[in-house]
C-alpha cells in the first residue's frame, strides 16, 4: 500500500584544484579560515569556534592554527589544494598563527595581503554637550 519512495542523489564530483585563495578572517574573538578556488568558490572551511574552542580561548593563536589545519586538510585531500594566495582580514592574534600553519601542510604560500578594511572620514563625532 504505502510504498516509500527513494531519491537518488549525485554524488558531487570532486575537481581537482592544485591553486587557490585562502582567506583568514581574525577577529578578537574568533578566526574563520576559508579555502577558495581562483574564482572565490569555497572548497573548505573552518573556524575556532567549530573545533572546539569556546568563549576567550577562540581568539587566541592556538585555535587558529587548529581550524587553519583541519581547513586545509580538507582541501589538500579532497581537491589536492597545494599553491595559496593569503589574504588577511583583522586584527586578531590568529593573523600569523594560520599563515604558519599553512606552511606545516605543505601548500606554498605564494602571497599574503592584508585587505582589513581602513576607516576613512571616520564615525560621527558625539554631539556638543550644552550646560
Amino acid at each position: 500500500m504505502a510504498e516509500s519512495t527513494r531519491t537518488t542523489s549525485k554524488k558531487k564530483a570532486k575537481r581537482s584544484v592544485p591553486s587557490g585563495q585562502v582567506h583568514v578572517l581574525a577577529t578578537f574573538n574568533n578566526t574563520i579560515v576559508t579555502f577558495t578556488d581562483n574564482n572565490g568558490g569555497v572548497l573548505a572551511a573552518s573556524s575556532a569556534g567549530a573545533c572546539g574552542f569556546r568563549g576567550s580561548k577562540k581568539g587566541t593563536a592556538y585555535a587558529a592554527q587548529v581550524a587553519a589545519e583541519k581547513a586545509g586538510q580538507i582541501a589538500k585531500q579532497q581537491h589536492g589544494f597545494s599553491k595559496a594566495e593569503v589574504f588577511i582580514k583583522g586584527v586578531g592574534l590568529g593573523r600569523d598563527a594560520a599563515v604558519r600553519a599553512l606552511a606545516g601542510l605543505d601548500i606554498a604560500v605564494e602571497s599574503i595581503r592584508d585587505v582589513t578594511g581602513v576607516p576613512h572620514g571616520g564615525v560621527r563625532p558625539k554631539k556638543a554637550r550644552r550646560i
